[in-house]
This record gives C-alpha cells, sequence and structure tokens, in this order.
C-alpha cells in the first residue's frame, strides 16, 4: 500500500528502538517491550525477499531470494557464538546494544541504497483484519505454547484454543467481505500458496525441533547422556548449519532454474529427514550433532530459496509482500508448535537428578522422531504442490497491467 521500502525502514526503526528499550531494561517488564518492538522489525524478513521480484530481472530471482533466504541462517551462526562470549564475559545487556548498533547500519544503508521500487495499490489499513489476526493466533498460540504448564484438558487452555479458532473463523468470513482486507483469502486458497504454507508448518516444526533439542544435549553432563559442553563451544558445534545455508545458497539458485522451486522443496525436506534418520539412529556425540546439523542447514536453506519463490509465482505483485508475510506467519505458527510438543515429550520422559529434572535418552529421541515425521510431511506436502499454469500468468501480468494503469491515472488526478 505505501511501499516496501518507506514500511522496510518502519520496521528497522522499530527493531533499532526496541533493541535500546531492552539494552537500558532494568527488569522484565520494559525488556518484554522491547523484545516485542524487536519482534515487530522481524516483518522486514518477508519484505525483503519481496522486494527483490521488484528490482531483479526473473532469471536472476530465484539465486537471489536464495541467498537473502540464507542470510537468516547466517545472521543465527554469528548470532550463537557471539551471544554465547557475550553471556559469559559481560553484562547481558551488551548483547542489546550491539542489535541497535547492527540495526542502525541497516537502517542508513537501505535509506541509501534501496530504491523506492514495486506496485503501490493505495488504500486504508484493514484494522479489523490486524486485530482478528492477532486475537485468533494470539489465542492458539498461547494454548499449544503453555498447554503443557497448565494441562491439555484445562478450562483455560481449551478456552484460548477454542477461542482462537473461532476469531479466526469469523476473521476468514470477514475477510472475504473486506473491499481491501489484510489477507487476500482468495489468493491465499490458491493451490499452490495453500500448499506451500501447509507445507511451511511442517518445515517450521521440523527446523524448531532440532534447535531444542540439540543445545540441551550439547551443555548436559556426561553422566546424563549429554556431551557436557559449556555454552561458548556447544554454540560454536552449532553455527556451521547457518553457514551450510549459505554455502548452498548459489547451489539452490541453480537448482531452481534447473528442478523448478517445487523440487526444491521436496529435496530440501528429505535432506532435513535424512539427518533426522542420522540423528535417531546413532548415540549421539558432539561431532555427531555438528554433522546433523548441518545436514539440516544444508535442507533449510534449499527449503528457504524454494518456498518464497513458489509464493511469489502464485500470487500476483501486488500480492507479494503480504503473500509472503503470510507464508513467514506459517513457518512461525509450525515453530511454535514444535516448541510446545517438544518441550511436552521432553518433560514427560525426563528423570529427577540432583534435585534437576534431566530429559532422558529416550525423550530426545522421541523429540527426534517427531523432527523426521514433520520433514517427511513437508516434503510429501510439497510433492502435491500444483504446478503453475499459463492461465494464471496471463492473469497476473494483466492485474500488473492494471496496477501501473490505476497507479498513472491516481498520479494523473493529483
Amino acid at each position: 500500500m505505501f511501499g516496501k521500502r518507506r514500511i522496510a525502514l518502519i520496521l528497522l526503526s522499530l527493531l533499532v528502538a526496541g533493541s535500546v528499550v531492552a539494552a537500558v531494561s532494568p527488569s522484565v517488564g520494559p525488556l518484554i517491550v522491547g523484545r516485542g518492538l524487536q519482534g515487530m522489525g522481524m516483518g522486514v524478513i518477508p519484505l525483503g525477499i519481496s522486494l527483490l521480484r521488484d528490482l531483479l530481472p526473473p532469471q536472476r530471482l530465484g539465486s537471489s531470494i536464495a541467498l537473502v533466504s540464507a542470510t537468516l541462517g547466517v545472521g543465527g551462526a554469528i548470532g550463537l557464538p557471539i551471544s554465547a562470549f557475550v553471556t559469559e564475559h559481560f553484562d547481558w545487556h551488551v548483547l542489546f546494544w550491539v542489535a541497535a548498533a547492527m540495526g542502525a547500519i541497516v537502517v542508513a544503508l537501505i535509506a541509501w541504497l534501496v530504491p523506492d521500487a514495486g506496485v503501490r495499490t493505495g488504500g486504508r489499513v484493514d484494522a479489523v483484519g490486524l486485530i482478528g489476526l492477532a486475537l485468533g493466533l494470539g489465542g492458539v498460540l498461547l494454548a499449544v505454547s503453555r498447554g503443557n504448564e497448565w494441562g491439555w484438558t484445562s478450562g483455560t487452555t481449551l478456552g484460548l484454543l477454542g477461542g482462537g479458532l473461532a476469531v479466526l473463523v469469523v476473521w476468514v468470513i470477514l475477510e472475504l467481505r473486506i473491499r481491501e482486507p489484510l489477507v487476500d483469502i482468495r489468493v491465499a486458497a490458491r493451490g499452490p500458496v495453500l500448499m506451500t504454507n501447509l507445507a511451511s508448518i511442517a518445515m517450521g516444526f521440523a527446523l524448531f525441533a532440532s534447535s531444542i533439542v540439540f543445545p540441551q544435549l550439547l551443555q548436559l553432563p556426561e553422566a546424563v547422556g549429554g556431551t557436557g559442553l559449556p555454552l561458548l563451544r556447544a554454540s560454536l558445534i552449532l553455527a556451521p548449519s547457518g553457514l551450510a545455508m549459505l554455502i548452498m545458497s548459489p547451489v539452490a539458485g541453480r537448482l531452481e532454474k534447473v528442478w523448478g522451486p517445487k523440487a526444491l522443496l521436496v529435496l530440501g525436506a528429505a535432506i532435513i529427514a535424512a539427518g533426522y534418520v542420522l540423528a535417531a539412529s546413532l548415540h549421539l556425540h558432539a561431532w555427531h550433532v555438528l554433522l546433523v546439523n548441518g545436514l539440516i542447514g544444508v535442507g533449510t536453506g534449499l527449503d528457504y530459496a524454494a518456498m518464497p519463490t513458489l509464493i511469489m509465482r502464485a500470487v500476483p505483485e501486488s500480492e507479494t509482500g503480504a503473500a509472503n508475510g503470510l507464508n513467514t506467519l506459517m513457518r512461525s505458527l509450525g515453530t511454535a508448535v514444535a516448541s510446545a510438543v517438544v518441550a511436552s515429550v521432553l518433560a514427560s520422559m525426563s528423570s529427577t537428578v540432583g534435585g534437576q529434572s534431566i530429559p532422558s535418552a529416550d525423550g530426545f529421541h522421541m523429540a527426534l522422531i517427531l523432527g523426521l515425521v514433520a520433514a517427511a510431511v513437508c516434503a510429501a506436502i510439497a510433492a502435491f504442490i500444483p504446478t503453475r499454469r499459463k492461465g494464471n500468468e496471463v492473469a497476473d501480468q494483466a492485474a500488473r497491467v492494471l496496477a501501473q494503469h490505476d497507479g498513472e491515472l491516481a498520479g494523473a488526478r493529483a
């Protein structure tokens, strides 16, 4: 509606503001506010990927999406050991000052280097849709994330879950009737978009299951089945997964040109599944975790390159940002479900050692099996994503022409 560059600058400014608030926080209350503001900044990720469609020729789009998506893993790979080092040697507030400084640099770079490009549709913000989506997802995610603590059959959990789902149903009905909806449900219901989003939920689960298991496993004492590594060394074992994503980005771009994004998504999910098969069949040592996590990083790099491409091929240019944002939200839904389910499994299959509840080897094994199942589900869903038809391309081209024409008319009136 207002231009991707402008919104990117606003989102990153919120991230900087949140980092500063967290950096000066004397207690947990302001820290939560700061973290919330930082979370708003995360919307720049799908926005940045969508911006590539406006700035680059089609033949360079796939490889560019792969490279930008890989930077997520690179950021995590660099952030893990840096955060561990700061935590061990400095006050934790320093982490947020570093984030604020990096965010300010990115704001300046975008203002300097990124052109204001793309289709602007104009219109008004769908406040009803925004509030409805926030309430519905908030209820569902709160129930899922706290169900293990409150009890899955408790009135609070069931009430939040049922209430959230009911709000989402009403939200869908209202979005279908609103002239300028927050999410175009009809576009989101297209076969390629819907199937890609469902695969993204499973992929988010598969990715996050390892993110819960491996850090705990690496830091637990050897006497209880862990590897006994300190925080910094454990983070260095996990960091190469993000670097594997970066290394795979040019490979993903070439494979996407030859095989297409659908095959790339299936391949990435299959590699993640292979990593979980290996992890579930071994008595894991540190170098095993390094190998398995590297495989998961390779598969994630392929999948992160494939999903935005699948989405952008299936939606008109005016819906690129919203559709990619929804896809990112689906991945986050998968990670939230993984967090709750894996935590529940580890808590229910644990033993008490020295007054502390320690996850058992069987609990870790079951969590890895769940990651394997999620990766297999992702691959299966991806295999049934409908291929793009010529008719859709013609319709999207017509939509782009009409949008451009409307923009020219609006400019002439102004």
